[in-house]
């Protein structure tokens, strides 16, 4: 990243079609929230010390560098207007449940959310930018052959894939409400990738993983950092904990690059995350992630989006 004295170069990624999915009348999940958030972006005028950019559209193959071949072709097949012909693959996917149901353009969905975030990730690994965000992604929970907790595909894995490619070692960071298990459970053995977690873990919360003892496996051991906190954690104790725990993992590990997952299901008000973090103390936060000094992508990881305070 560059020196502390110079202003860093930002990329931001939105595409304008993003927000118009609706997973359903009462899913607490709108991506039309998506819009609302670019709307502050530019009422606030933050667009002008950025770069904007409409990002790529992910392909098949994109999504299928992680996820099976055959998950990726059923979410291109499936639609509300089939799905009964899909009875047996829904079941295996874990998908048209009532947190991941089928609706329309679910794979358009997907293929975008998932493009920027992947076109995010280049513009850092080419030195195009120092810090670049996709507010759409952070779709941390769907697994290699499966959706779980509202994600279907996972961008986060896939810029982490990309920027394995050129950089050594990656740090992923999240402080949403939700454990990040999908990937946790992508790079659990592995010792490129450190993944550092404050999540809400108490009983019958999903996604259920994410304990203190979780730390890796085999050449991961170690490589997994959980921070698992109960209901009402306040500005005082997030930073107490987060802040000098993402400092120390980061001297120690010595990461290329940062990835960020800043989803905003800690932050008081949220009726699903029942946390209590101000945005001063959320500041602490990113401020702490900002102080890595390396190249950093910004996602908006799924509280932001599980958050009714809008409905």
């Amino acid at each position: 990243m560059s020196a502390s004295h110079s202003r860093p170069k930002v990329a931001y990624f939105y595409d304008p079609e993003v927000g118009n999915f609706h997973y359903g009348q009462l899913h607490p999940m709108k991506p039309h929230r998506l819009s609302v958030t670019h709307s502050l972006v530019l009422n606030y005028g933050l667009h002008k010390k950025m770069q904007v950019f409409r990002p790529y559209i992910a392909s098949g193959p994109d999504m299928a560098r992680f996820h099976s071949e055959e998950y990726i072709e059923f979410l291109q097949r499936v639609s509300p207007h089939n799905i009964q012909s899909f009875s047996k693959s829904l079941t295996h996917y874990n998908v048209g449940a009532a947190d991941c149901p089928v609706f329309d353009g679910l794979y358009e969905f997907c293929a975008r959310y998932t493009g920027a975030s992947l076109e995010a990730a280049e513009k850092l690994v080419t030195e195009q930018a120092d810090i670049a965000i996709n507010w759409s992604g952070g779709q941390a929970h769907a697994r290699r052959d499966c959706a779980s907790g509202f994600s279907y595909v996972n961008d986060v894995v896939l810029a982490i894939l990309s920027m394995l490619h050129t950089h050594e070692r990656v740090m992923f960071v999240s402080t949403d409400a939700w454990h990040p298990s999908g990937v946790e459970e992508a790079f659990y053995t592995t010792d490129r990738v450190l993944c550092v977690s404050l999540h809400r873990h108490t009983e019958g919360f999903f996604p259920g993983s994410g304990g203190v003892d979780d730390r890796g496996h085999g050449a991961g051991t170690n490589h997994s950092i959980n921070m698992p906190v109960s209901e009402g954690l306040d500005d005082d104790q997030i930073t107490s904990l987060f802040v000098p725990v993402v400092a120390a993992a980061a001297e120690r590990f010595q990461p290329s690059c940062v990835v960020y997952c800043a989803g905003a299901g800690v932050l008081s008000g949220d009726r699903l995350g029942c946390l209590n973090v101000t945005l001063e103390g959320y500041g602490r936060c990113l401020q702490a992630v900002l102080d890595i000094g390396r190249p950093l992508l910004v996602l908006g990881g799924c509280g932001d989006r599980k958050s009714t305070r809008l409905n």
